[in-house]
């Protein structure tokens, strides 16, 4: 069994690793998002993502861009730690950690076959993928947990 660290790839290694998978005529299949507390929704996301394809890769967004889209107090955990999270899942094959505030630059990179993405998100990529080709699938079934909330819970004094 491999080593959960050992699926998380720089982007150049990760491109590399998919020219091998593209050989064997396997589809490529990205997902991507903060991972920022890792909940059953994330499972549900990620194993919907997989169903979509035979090699899932999960980007994670950087420390610095979760501090420019969500604020200064996130994200929680830094991403190699979330990164290793996500990677220690059975469903996923591959994260890699990217830097940009949006997904596009990490899709026209990699080029998967499927881009999925959570059915409570806007697909603001939808665009750029359809010029590459790039099939966007929704997965991962309601949206009934979000960390926002869970974060919420947590920091609310308890009474008791």
């Amino acid at each position: 069994m491999m080593d959960s660290r050992e699926k998380i790839l720089s982007r150049d290694a990760l491109l590399e690793r998919l020219a091998a998978h593209r050989q064997h005529g396997q589809r490529i299949v990205l997902a991507n998002g903060w991972f920022d507390l890792l909940h059953a929704g994330h499972i549900r996301y990620l194993e919907g993502a997989r169903r979509e394809g035979d090699v899932l890769v999960v980007g994670v967004n950087s420390d610095a861009s979760g501090r420019t889209l969500k604020g200064d107090r996130r994200p929680v955990l830094r991403a190699r730690a979330r990164a290793e999270l996500v990677a220690a899942l059975a469903a996923v094959d591959y994260v890699v950690i990217f830097d940009e505030p949006s997904v596009e630059a990490l899709l026209a990179a990699i080029r998967p076959d499927v881009h999925a993405r959570g059915t409570h998100e806007s697909v603001p990529e939808r665009k750029r993928a359809a010029e590459m080709g790039v099939r966007i699938a929704i997965v991962g079934g309601p949206k009934r947990h979000s960390t926002r909330d869970l974060l919420a819970r947590l920091r609310k004094p308890s009474h008791g």
